[in-house]
């Protein structure tokens, strides 16, 4: 916590360190700052970091949706489209709530922005 009582975050990716004010983080500020595990390059940290957004951007709507559906749109692979999905739940990644449920033999998603 900051003197103002403010959480604030930094993080690491290829190199760059930024300690910012979480209440104030959009979506581009996360990815910007956020930390992918393993072996990052900086060619790995930029495919990260559009695989991440295609996949907010489609999704913050709200609308449930597959796997599947979510490659069609995005032209990502499923396996990582499910990784993002975890990577999106977490803190640095803006803590957003993604909600899973069946439908018929298959798993469907929706995401919602955590309020701050």
């Amino acid at each position: 916590m900051d003197k103002n009582g403010l959480r604030s975050f930094e993080a690491i990716c290829n190199g760059r360190s930024v300690g910012i004010n979480m209440m104030q983080l959009s979506i581009e500020d996360y990815i910007k700052t956020a930390r992918y595990e393993g072996p990052v390059n900086a060619a790995d940290c930029e495919r990260l970091e559009g695989q991440t957004l295609r996949i907010y951007r489609l999704m913050i709507d709200g609308t449930w949706r597959t796997l599947e559906e979510i490659h069609r749109a995005t032209g990502d692979p499923q396996a990582s489209i499910s990784a993002q999905l975890r990577h999106l739940r977490k803190g640095r990644f803006g803590g957003n709530i993604v909600d899973k449920q069946r439908r018929g033999n298959q798993w469907e998603y929706r995401l919602q922005r955590r309020d701050a």
